[in-house]
């Protein structure tokens, strides 16, 4: 049983049905779930250790390392039934459309700090930390996500060209419960 199996089993019915009919949508969430954490951990490992002084260069460094692990997950999991395009063209719209998020994740970073002056010694290391995580990570990761979902959807993994794809792609069995493919 996999893991989205084994959660939608202890899922109530109605709900379960909508996560189904949504699973790419779910697929991705737990996909960027992942690579917040991951995104997370290296952002302030950085800022905290040798970038101290840039953190803004130091999220970039984690956004672009957590997107390589978003590339490989979304391709091999989330969107593995769509898609159809030639690997290094699937790959390159793929970084393009996440450049345009690491500047959407960063943007909000980047006014918390030099707009807002939300920094030492302007506030205190509290409210630095604070204005930093809620700009950095839960703004700009906001932002950023619905702006590749969208994209990823539209242009990287588009579902015309997925069709190809789903005859010599094992069948989801989740979807075979429901009578979908």
């Amino acid at each position: 049983m996999t893991v989205v199996e084994s959660v939608l089993a202890r899922v109530p019915e109605p709900l379960r049905s909508v996560l189904i009919k949504h699973r790419e949508l779910l697929k991705f969430g737990i996909v960027g779930s992942t690579t917040f954490v991951i995104d997370n951990a290296i952002w302030y490992l950085l800022k905290l250790t040798i970038l101290q002084p840039k953190p803004v260069t130091a999220k970039v460094i984690a956004v672009i390392i957590a997107t390589i692990v978003s590339y490989i997950l979304n391709r091999e999991w989330s969107f593995r039934t769509r898609g159809g395009r030639e690997r290094h063209h699937e790959a390159a719209l793929f970084f393009l459309i996440s450049g345009i998020g690491v500047g959407l994740n960063s943007l909000p970073l980047y006014v918390s700090r030099y707009v807002l002056d939300l920094e030492v010694p302007h506030v205190t290391r509290l409210v630095q930390e604070i204005a930093d995580f809620t700009s950095g990570s839960i703004i700009g990761m906001l932002l950023a996500m619905a702006f590749r979902f969208w994209g990823f959807r539209r242009w990287v993994f588009p579902d015309d060209l997925g069709r190809r794809r789903r005859g010599s792609v094992e069948s989801d069995p989740v979807t075979e419960e429901l009578g979908h493919s």
